[in-house]
């Protein structure tokens, strides 16, 4: 048998199992995916673009508006809690910064006398 011939056969079990692997990652990949549509409530769409299951119905559409407006609020809420947190740091670095200046000079003070 032809050395060269030997050596392609020896890599055919890798080959296979390369194919393998690569499809199983791909399977895995795509149910993957849909699964988390579905857990996410994103419209699933066949092959040819068709809409399946959940289908766009009055109570989808308002639960999208709901969600929506409970966004806007929550980003709302959390720019407020940003300008809370930037004025807390400032109060307490600002007041920190001078308490311990009024603290030394308290100090140098009392070795003076």
């Amino acid at each position: 048998m032809d050395p060269e011939l030997a050596a392609w056969i020896g890599l055919v079990p890798w080959i296979i199992g390369g194919i393998v692997a690569f499809t199983g990652t791909i399977a895995f990949a795509s149910i993957h995916s849909t699964k988390m549509k579905i857990k996410n409530g994103y419209p699933l769409e066949g092959m040819w673009g068709q809409s399946l299951k959940p289908d766009l119905t009055t109570e989808s559409m308002e639960r999208v508006k709901m969600l929506t407006q409970e966004n806007a609020s929550l980003r709302a809420e959390l720019s407020a809690i940003k300008e809370r947190m930037a004025n807390v740091e400032r109060i307490v670095t600002d007041s920190g910064f001078q308490l311990t200046h009024q603290i030394d000079r308290l100090r140098d003070n009392e070795e003076i006398n």
